[in-house]
C-alpha cells in the first residue's frame, strides 16, 4: 500500500506539470489579453485609454513577453510559494485564493457528507423495498432533484428562508463577521449560513447517486454469496451491512474522485445566486478579464483536487472491498 501511495504522488508531479502548461496555454488562447480587457471596461465607461498607456501596462504586468517565459516565471513562483500577481485585484493571488480555497473546502466536505447521509439510507431502502410506495416516491423525489436546476432551487430557498423564517442566507457570513478574525462567534456563525448551500449543492448528487447505490444493490442482493449467509441463519440488518451493502458503496468512494473539483469549479452559478465567498465566482470574473495568473492558480488547485480525490478514492476502495488489490 505505501509503495503504490509513493508511486502515484511521484507519478502526479509531471502530471501536474503538463496540467499547469496546459490550463496557462489555454487560458491566453482567447484574443488579447488583461490589457484589452481593461481597456474595454474602461472605454464602455466612457474612458478612454491611449495606446502608450497600453504599452506601459503590459511591460508592467509582463504581458509583452512570450507566453513561455510568462508560464516559467508563473511556475517558478509557485515552487516557492509565490502565485504570482492579480492584475484586476491588484493584489497577490496567495491572499486573494487563500481564506476562499479554505471557505470552498469547507462547503464542498459539508456538501459531500450531506449527499452520502441523504442518499445513502434513501438508496439501500429502495433496493430492499422495491417496487413499494416509498420506492416509488423516493423515485419520484429523485427525478425532479436531477431535473430541477441548483440555481433554480437556490432562489426558492432564499425566498422561503427570507419570507417565512424572516432570515438572510446569502453569503457564508453576516455583516459583521465578514472581515473578521476566526473565533467561534464567526465559526457559529459560518454554521448558521452553511445549511442553505450544502443542501443546494447536495440535492443533484444526491439523487443520482440514490440510483446508481439501488441498482448496484439490487443486483448484489441476489448473489449466490448473499443467498447462502441468509440460509445459514445471518440476521437481515447483518447480512446487508456486512456484505451487500459494503460492495455497493463502491460508487460512493469512487465519488470522492470527482465530486471534490466538481463542487469546488461546478458550483459557480450558485455561488453567484447565494454570493458566496467561494473561488467559483472568483474564477469566472478571472477568465473573463484574463487575469491569467489568478485563473491559472485555481485551475491548477481543481486539477490537485481530483488528483488528491483519486488517490483517497483508490486507498478507501481497498479498504472497503478486499477484492481490489492497488498492488496488482
Amino acid at each position: 500500500m505505501l509503495n503504490y501511495i509513493f508511486k502515484r504522488m511521484l507519478s502526479a508531479i509531471p502530471f501536474m506539470f503538463m496540467v499547469s502548461l496546459t490550463v496557462f496555454i489555454l487560458i491566453q488562447l482567447p484574443p488579447g489579453d488583461f490589457v484589452d480587457s481593461y481597456a474595454a471596461a474602461a472605454a464602455s465607461s466612457g474612458e478612454t485609454i491611449s495606446p502608450e498607456k497600453m504599452a506601459d501596462l503590459r511591460h508592467q504586468f509582463g504581458l509583452d513577453r512570450h507566453i513561455l517565459i510568462q508560464y516559467f516565471y508563473w511556475i517558478g513562483g509557485i515552487v516557492t510559494g509565490n502565485f504570482g500577481y492579480s492584475f484586476e485585484w491588484q493584489s497577490p493571488v496567495k491572499d486573494l485564493v487563500g481564506e476562499r480555497i479554505g471557505l470552498t473546502l469547507i462547503l464542498s466536505v459539508a456538501a459531500m457528507l450531506f449527499t452520502w447521509a441523504l442518499a445513502l439510507p434513501i438508496g439501500v431502502y429502495s433496493a430492499v423495498k422495491r417496487y413499494s410506495i416509498g420506492d416509488y416516491f423516493f423515485t419520484f423525489v429523485g427525478f425532479i432533484g436531477l431535473a430541477v436546476p441548483n440555481f433554480l432551487l437556490a432562489l426558492v430557498m432564499m425566498f422561503i428562508a427570507s419570507k417565512y423564517y424572516n432570515q438572510d442566507v446569502t453569503g457564508l457570513f453576516s455583516p459583521e463577521f465578514q472581515s473578521a478574525d476566526w473565533s467561534l462567534a464567526r465559526v457559529y456563525d459560518l454554521m448558521h449560513h452553511l445549511w442553505i448551500p450544502m443542501i443546494i449543492m447536495g440535492a443533484a448528487s444526491s439523487a443520482g447517486l440514490i440510483r446508481i447505490l439501488r441498482a448496484n444493490l439490487i443486483d448484489q442482493l441476489y448473489m449466490p454469496y448473499v443467498v447462502t449467509a441468509r440460509s445459514k441463519g445471518l440476521s437481515e440488518v447483518k447480512l446487508l451491512i456486512k456484505y451487500p451493502v459494503r460492495i455497493a458503496l463502491n460508487p460512493f468512494v469512487s465519488s470522492i474522485g470527482w465530486i471534490l473539483p466538481n463542487l469546488v469549479s461546478g458550483a459557480v452559478i450558485i455561488s453567484i445566486v447565494l454570493n458566496l465567498p467561494t473561488v467559483g465566482p472568483m474564477l469566472y470574473q478571472s477568465l473573463m478579464s484574463q487575469d491569467i495568473y489568478l485563473s491559472g492558480t485555481i485551475l491548477l488547485v481543481v486539477c490537485l483536487l481530483t488528483v488528491v480525490g483519486t488517490l483517497l478514492s483508490d486507498i478507501l476502495l481497498v479498504i472497503l472491498d478486499p477484492r481490489i488489490r492497488l498492488e496488482q
